[in-house]
């Protein structure tokens, strides 16, 4: 027993090892060419696309497949995967909805830049909704890719994806400067395209490559043939599970809330434009900066342990209502997973709080490293130690937490989303400091919720005490400043 329990916590270390090397590889890459791009396009531009534009992008992407995600990876007694794939269908249309929804939204109620400036607005708005539903089109087999743990799959195609549409980018910014911004969105719609043919041409090519010593144990894997990439009926049972469509739409009611805490000062730019577009373009610009450790370690890392809880852990049973080696198991690998991720945000905090000047002034030159550039950087430094433990807290908890439990966590949200986005309202006197401030402040609430929900969890096995991954040893806070 102890064996299998190493060799499964082992197998997703591994796993989550690979994918932050991978990972890493893909973003180092992305973050060169985009600083190149710096230098041959104009912070409008960068505002205008990497704001606005993205925004409308993600806020359909987010909202359609979140919630279904959430609850297709959850452990449940009586999940059947035809089931799963029909209600995952479901994703496309309502990206469709969104998307023409959201687009009237940006195009008629939203400042239009000057055409003169940026020529063919609305061809980007449709371009960017678009590639959104198209990109949803894959989102079965991303599911089935991680209740299955080809944990690397993800990693790779989305860095494929993502190498390709910077390349498709910079080569159409330098060679075809008049196509404006016609040149992000053909990278756009080639990221989408691209990401989702990767996912069917993958699980195509598995389905009829499995080697036959391992048919017995790929019984359980619901792709045989193509036609299981889509929806069909199954005799004796409705099209799909009521008891998951209930939790897709607790989670589905969540995820508003949760997409107006994470992108929240963007809303705020966007909808009350308390910025230009300039501005926008710098704060984005160093915001991808800041957040760098967050996406290519921290990211990958919740991804693969949210998959990993949701398989150990029974949802809405308690410590002592699991199997024993199982609460065990996760107990211990929070505790460690948590002392990674601190231990990574504050080796940031202590050398980018240091170094924001040289590294803005490298990647960017004088148009980064001057005006409020440096000081937004070295507020992100102390963001990134933050989101750290906010991910891996939270990934456990809505890993763990009963449908009852996250119906009630709903409507915290909503007091966090009127406290973030009134801090957010506020600060703005600070400049684009003051929406770092507020995302700060949002992050401490989540997690001092995560912290109660944990401890509350693990409370009737008291030998279990996974918070104490939070607190590094003391040579560490010796260690840093020494170094630093």
């Amino acid at each position: 027993m102890a064996d299998e329990k190493e060799g499964l916590v082992g197998s997703t270390v591994r796993s989550a090892s690979y994918n932050v090397v991978l990972q890493v590889i893909f973003r180092i890459l992305t973050f060169v060419m985009n600083g190149v791009l710096l230098r041959f396009t104009t912070k409008d531009m960068i505002g205008i696309v990497n704001v606005r534009l993205m925004l409308l992008n993600q806020t359909i992407v987010f909202v359609a497949r979140e919630a279904f995600r959430k609850a297709c990876l959850s452990k449940t007694q009586d999940k059947n995967w035809v089931q799963v794939i029909n209600l995952l269908w479901c994703v496309f249309p309502l990206g469709v909805t969104l998307s023409f929804v959201l687009g009237y939204v940006w195009l008629l109620h939203l400042e239009v830049p000057d055409p003169q400036k940026i020529p063919n607005y609305p061809l980007a708005v449709f371009a960017f909704a678009a590639s959104g539903s198209i990109e949803l089109l894959s989102e079965q087999l991303w599911v089935l890719a991680q209740a299955f743990v080809f944990l690397r799959l993800k990693v790779i195609i989305e860095g494929i994806a993502n190498f390709a549409r910077c390349v498709i980018t910079l080569a159409l910014v330098v060679l075809f400067p008049d196509l404006g911004i016609v040149s992000f969105c053909l990278a756009q719609m080639a990221f989408s395209i691209l990401s989702m043919i990767l996912y069917y041409v993958y699980f195509l090519y598995f389905i009829q490559n499995v080697p036959k010593e391992k048919e017995t144990a790929m019984n359980d894997f619901p792709l045989k043939s193509v036609r299981d990439f889509f929806p069909r009926r199954i005799p004796g049972l409705s099209v799909v599970s009521w008891g998951m469509v209930h939790l897709t739409w607790s989670f589905f009611k969540q995820s508003f809330l949760k997409k107006i805490l994470t992108e929240g000062e963007r809303y705020i730019m966007t909808l009350f434009r308390v910025l230009t577009f300039s501005q926008q373009g710098i704060y984005d610009v160093i915001n991808n900066l800041g957040s760098l450790v967050a996406r290519c370690v921290f990211m990958p890392i919740e991804e693969s342990y949210y998959t990993f809880f949701a398989h150990t852990l029974v949802r809405g049973n308690y410590a002592d209502q699991q199997a024993e080696k199982s609460a065990k198991m996760a107990s211990e690998t929070l505790e460690v997973v948590l002392k990674f991720v601190v231990l990574v945000g504050m080796t940031f905090l202590v050398f980018g709080y240091g170094y924001s000047f040289l590294l803005l002034d490298i990647y960017g030159g004088s148009t980064l490293s001057s005006g409020e550039g440096p000081s937004l950087l070295q507020m992100y430094c102390l963001y990134v130690l933050i989101i750290a433990v906010n991910g891996m807290t939270e990934c456990f908890m809505f890993a763990a937490m009963s449908k009852e439990d996250v119906d009630a966590y709903n409507y915290k949200m909503m007091v966090f989303s009127v406290i973030f986005l009134a801090a957010s309202w506020y600060l703005t006197f600070l400049g684009s400091v003051g929406f770092v401030i507020a995302n700060c402040l949002n992050m401490l609430l989540r997690i001092y919720h995560s912290l109660i929900f944990i401890h509350h969890y693990f409370k009737s096995m008291p030998h279990l005490k996974p918070l104490r991954g939070l607190v590094p040893s003391p040579w560490f806070f010796w260690l840093l400043p020494f170094r630093g």
